[in-house]
């Protein structure tokens, strides 16, 4: 496996910067043997180096002044870039054989406005045209709409473009003209009405499938030109690394492909600056570069990449109607039930300001983070909900009205009871008090609040604390949120989570004692979860019958794999103390044990992120890797795992909502925007 090695930006200093507009002949000649400039827009280093501009746009400004439409979105787009208008016709024509509502999203980059005909487009719902200047072809213009959130409401996406590719012509490794090129693209992926009702039932039907285009243009390594070394710098934006040899990508950049795929480009953080002035470039500029890096998140993703020629013949039957799974009034239901982990900290009370100072709350370490490597996403910041304080009200509502968008249940509240006295209580008991619609669940987090926010038996500012109020009273203290008609149950039994059972004193009599006050509040019982963690923190080991539990909750990074990340080509800070892993190692292994089957009593989780350098700053433990496109692969293997069983068992946690100290986060990030809880939306309706 190649590595790829963040280069500093002390290095990156002393490069001379190379105009965009320069041709490669014009270049060095060491520099045109390897086909890209040393120093390009796209570089690491170039990224590094702009992250902290809030001047930059990640589209066009403008753009923010349009009214949004009235029109309900439709559950495809079809994504046209025009630079040559008088190809548009031809394009509006092989639309009139989607057999589904679309909506029709153009970019315009010719320089005046279009003349758009939608008249024949019966389906055609929403049409939206975005002025764009003539840069980056067709790709900054498709990245501009993703970081400006208007391809999200959509589950597959037609992107296609006005080509005229007249250097073809004369390639010697590809055949025929440019105009011939083009019309096999479009007929191979429109055609007839009975050719698109094919594509879209062998999305519907093959979960699997991920990006198709035309036959002929799905190609590897070969047709890696002068992009490899671009790539490789935009992949270390996602903290992935390169396999050169295994590239696959759709040539022409025309083709169907899942919305989620392109709306995790937003992790890219991709703006105008990174893209070359045009010139007539054929290779190694960064349109082409997103080009084959497409292809690649595809594949991290869990999804494949085909040609139409590949589907397979249940699939292209004319008669199967699972096309009409991409109506806009077509019933899905989610695959899982989604449930995240919530951190009701962000809020002042009468403790934290006591222990850390008045007004303190998580916010206060989440903002004070920083970064201490090239690259680190730190600090973590808010994007669409700003610093929020859950005392306000309709905080709490909208971040359920978003998860609840994105196919998310509800949320398990992490639930501080120390020996009868609460903490962090308000946002729970709020949600009880209010009538709205919002599932919930709790999770016990009986462990000691320590200065290091590790739960250790040190430097501990309260403490559990079981002889001077036994744990048989904290059912007491619940019994009216578990009896609460919006709780979450699993076949009428509330689920309630406990973190380190094992240290409560004979916590086998104490949960039978529970069930039993469940029972008489007119529960049928409880199912009672054993948050999976080791020996060291007082988990279950062995039988679970022989603990008085029902089932597992896994709770990542417990119980994964903890696989070092060797760092000695990375730049850190001369004080890091702490210690780094693998988030893809992890996300391998545990979707070989999700592969070998799950047992009943056991319901998998899985996590976004974790680094902790926001509470510990210089000593943290910190996962290196984790982006949307691995998330999602191993998000899809939890609920994959689970997906024979009834839907009432299908319970699936993540880690977390909005553990921002800990980079577990879901919510909208200015880094990520929404693109991870995309990636739970993809997966719970594919």
């Amino acid at each position: 496996m190649r590595r790829i090695t963040p280069g500093g930006a002390k290095r990156f200093a002393g490069r001379k910067m190379i105009s965009a507009g320069v041709k490669l002949a014009e270049l060095d000649p060491a520099i045109v043997q390897h086909h890209v400039p040393t120093a390009y827009p796209a570089g690491f280093e170039n990224w590094l180096r702009r992250r902290n501009d809030r001047l930059t746009s990640l589209f066009p400004s403008e753009w923010r002044m349009r009214e949004p439409s009235t029109v309900p979105a439709a559950r495809v787009a079809v994504v046209v870039h025009v630079f040559y208008a008088e190809l548009v016709p031809e394009i509006l024509h092989e639309l009139q054989h989607l057999p589904v509502e679309f909506d029709l999203i153009v970019t315009n980059a010719t320089g005046v406005p279009l003349d758009l005909d939608t008249s024949s487009l019966d389906r055609v719902g929403r049409v939206e045209v975005y002025e764009v200047n003539n840069q980056g072809r067709d790709i900054l213009p498709l990245v501009s709409l993703v970081n400006a959130d208007i391809l999200e409401p959509y589950e597959l996406v037609l992107k296609i473009h006005t080509k005229r590719s007249a250097w073809r012509a004369e390639h010697t490794e590809l055949s025929g003209t440019g105009d011939e090129w083009r019309r096999s693209l479009y007929a191979g992926l429109l055609g007839s009405p009975e050719h698109v009702e094919s594509i879209l039932s062998a999305f519907a039907g093959d979960p699997s499938l991920g990006l198709l285009t035309a036959d002929g243009n799905l190609v590897g390594p070969e047709f890696w030109g002068g992009d490899q070394q671009i790539v490789e710098a935009l992949l270390k934006r996602l903290q992935l690394e390169l396999e050169p040899e295994t590239l696959h990508f759709a040539s022409g950049s025309v083709y169907w492909v899942r919305g989620f795929i392109l709306q995790g480009l937003r992790a890219l953080q991709l703006s105008e600056w990174d893209f070359e002035e045009e010139a007539g470039q054929v290779d190694a500029t960064t349109a082409h570069g997103v080009e084959r890096l497409i292809g690649i998140v595809t594949e991290e993703a869990g999804y494949d990449l085909r040609e139409v020629g590949s589907l397979t013949a249940s699939s292209t039957d004319v008669e199967s109607d699972g096309w009409k799974r991409f109506r806009r009034d077509a019933e899905v239901a989610p695959r899982a039930r989604a449930v995240p982990f919530y951190l009701p900290q962000f809020h002042a009370f009468p403790e934290n300001d006591q222990w850390w100072g008045t007004g303190f709350t998580e916010w206060s370490n989440v903002a004070g983070a920083q970064a201490i490597y090239e690259g680190q996403n730190q600090p973590l910041l808010p994007s669409d909900f700003g610093f929020y304080d859950l005392r306000a009200p309709g905080t709490r509502r909208k971040q359920y009205d978003l998860a609840q968008s994105m196919g998310i249940e509800g949320f398990m509240y992490y639930y501080y009871w120390f020996a009868g006295k609460k903490l962090m209580n308000l946002p729970v008991e709020q949600l009880v008090a209010d009538s709205d619609d919002e599932p919930f669940c709790i999770m016990w987090a009986n462990e000691n609040f320590t200065r290091r926010w590790d739960g250790r038996s040190t430097n501990v500012l309260i403490g559990q604390d079981y002889e001077r109020v036994p744990a048989t009273q904290f059912i007491h203290d619940v019994i009216d949120l578990l009896t609460d008609d919006r709780y979450i149950r699993v076949d009428g039994r509330p689920v309630l989570g406990v973190y380190r059972i094992t240290q409560i004193p004979e916590y086998r009599s104490v949960v039978a004692y529970w069930r039993q006050v469940a029972r008489e509040a007119g529960l049928d019982d409880l199912l009672l979860l054993s948050v999976d963690v080791s020996g060291a923190f007082d988990g279950v080991e062995g039988d679970l019958s022989e603990h008085g539990m029902d089932a597992y909750m896994e709770f990542a990074p417990h119980n994964k794999l903890w696989s070092p990340w060797d760092r000695a080509d990375t730049e850190f800070d001369d004080r890091f103390q702490g210690n780094t892993f693998r988030y893809d190692a992890m996300v391998e292994n545990a979707e070989l044990t999700l592969l070998e089957g799950v047992s009943d009593d056991r319901y998998p989780g899985v996590m976004v992120n974790y680094d902790n350098t926001a509470r510990r700053q210089w000593q943290p433990d910190l996962w290196w890797g984790s982006n949307p496109y691995t998330f999602r692969r191993w998000f899809d293997a939890a609920v994959s795992a689970v997906a024979d069983r009834d839907h009432e068992h299908r319970l699936v946690f993540v880690n977390a909502w909005n553990e921002w100290a800990e980079s577990a986060v879901l919510e909208p990030t200015l880094r990520f925007g929404k693109s991870y809880l995309m990636a739970i939306r993809d997966v719970l309706y594919r």
